[in-house]
């Protein structure tokens, strides 16, 4: 039966890297969900502006499109930062989340070190807003809080044990 595990949390809290790698270890497919946006999105966010509840609906359904088309399991970045947005993902079927949680302070050193480095779209000063749409998924039976503290290679085997049985 095909899982669809989606690596979820701000940005800049390593779901990319995590996903990609969970993707590798379980010979899955990997979606970014980055590649998902609208050029229009793309832009907006390039400026510092975050996106609206109505702005981010057309683009996880194509994320949940890409996910139910594929033959295999598979492993997706994501941020589905409000429960609206899980419930999208979760039309897929047989989804697991995995929240990699961590505080502000260390995700901001984060995207510093990441804007130097790369041109992602997405600029530290949309953190705050983030971190302001955030809806926890406490006591969402589907979803995994990982923090992101641990080492990646830690990290992906708790998610590995998180999801064995699924």
């Amino acid at each position: 039966m095909k899982k669809h595990i989606i690596i979820m949390g701000v940005t800049g809290s390593g779901k990319s890297t995590i996903g990609n790698m969970l993707a590798d270890e379980l010979g899955a497919a990997f979606f970014d969900g980055d590649d998902f946006h609208s050029q229009a999105n793309i832009d907006k966010m390039s400026k510092g502006l975050p996106l609206s509840d109505e702005e981010r609906i057309p683009w996880l359904e194509s994320i949940a499109r890409k996910i139910q088309e594929t033959s295999s399991s598979s492993v997706t970045a994501c941020s589905a930062l409000r429960k609206n947005s899980r419930e999208i993902l979760r039309k897929v079927g047989n989804v697991t989340f995995i929240f990699l949680k961590g505080d502000k302070d260390l995700i901001f050193s984060r995207l510093e070190s990441r804007s130097q480095n790369s041109e992602h779209f997405m600029p530290p000063s949309l953190l705050d807003s983030q971190f302001n749409t955030l809806e926890e998924p406490t006591g969402e039976a589907d979803v995994h809080e990982v923090c992101i503290t641990d080492s990646t290679k830690n990290i992906i085997t708790k998610i590995v044990a998180l999801t064995a049985d699924r």
